[in-house]
């Protein structure tokens, strides 16, 4: 028998709502909320643990959800009126569900080739350029995307929304800088860090061994301790009056000049 909620005020109704604002309780329960068909396909596809599905019937056929769900997991049917009070984006497809997050964590990562090209982010703050990295990553198939020192949880609503479901496609680890450092030293993979100080021209730069670029925020740039540690300190040359660029941009440019140069 599949469940019906109708009413906004159901306890269940609250309690979704809270894992949608509150990454307090997403981290103390271990679970948040994804919506869309293609985001919770990508969920199940990157082996994240489905615990309940929510569908509104009047926007998605049941035989839609069934398609995506395993026989144990329980399907709630709710109204319009409470999918539109849950629903956290615009354009709507009618399905949540509920996972249980990972921990992504640095011992958890290996890699399948001798050379792994990993993309790292110093303290990203804005969702949306978590999200845009997190496509970068994927569009470039990265061997990891490692997140010093996050602000952010990944669970994060804005952030499943703005990586477009690419939070579960990537290799995702999590770890103060120093933590970071250590991983990377240990398996010897070059670091390249986009600082202004002592630095080289990004297409100089040899990518094709083991390599992590490492950009920071656009406000503060990466701190002293990767400029310390880093193989070799890289820079984007720009010819304007600024000298600083959006942080998804610029790990779009490093990220595939290092995919040119392994012949994609």
């Amino acid at each position: 028998m599949i469940k019906q909620i109708s009413s906004t005020q159901n306890k269940e109704v609250k309690h979704l709502l809270q894992l949608q604002e509150k990454s307090r309780l997403r981290r103390k329960e271990g679970v948040f909320l994804v919506e869309g068909q293609r985001e919770i396909a990508l969920a199940i596809k990157g082996n994240l643990a489905l615990k309940a599905i929510y569908f509104c019937p009047g926007l998605i056929e049941l035989k839609e959800v069934e398609k995506l769900n395993s026989p144990q997991v329980p399907i709630t049917e709710i109204s319009a009126e409470v999918y539109e009070k849950i629903a956290y984006r615009g354009s709507t497809e009618g399905i949540l569900a509920i996972f249980k997050t990972k921990e992504n964590r640095l011992q958890d990562i290996t890699f399948k080739t001798k050379n792994p090209l990993i993309l790292i982010a110093e303290a990203p703050e804005k969702p949306g350029n978590i999200g845009a990295i997190l496509r970068t990553a994927d569009a470039a198939k990265v061997d990891a995307v490692f997140i010093a020192n996050p602000k952010t949880d990944l669970y994060n609503p804005n952030i499943i929304r703005s990586s477009v479901g690419c939070v579960f496609t990537n290799k995702i680890a999590t770890g103060s800088t120093s933590e970071i450092i250590a991983f990377l030293k240990q398996h010897n993979i070059s670091i390249y860090a986009a600082a202004l100080q002592v630095s080289k021209p990004y297409h100089t730069i040899d990518f094709t061994r083991a390599s992590a670029i490492v950009v920071g925020t656009e406000a503060t740039g990466l701190s002293e301790e990767w400029r310390e540690n880093s193989t070799q300190n890289i820079i984007i040359p720009m010819s304007g009056e600024i000298d600083s660029m959006n942080v998804s941009v610029a790990a779009g440019i490093l990220i595939f000049e290092a995919k040119r140069q392994r012949g994609f």
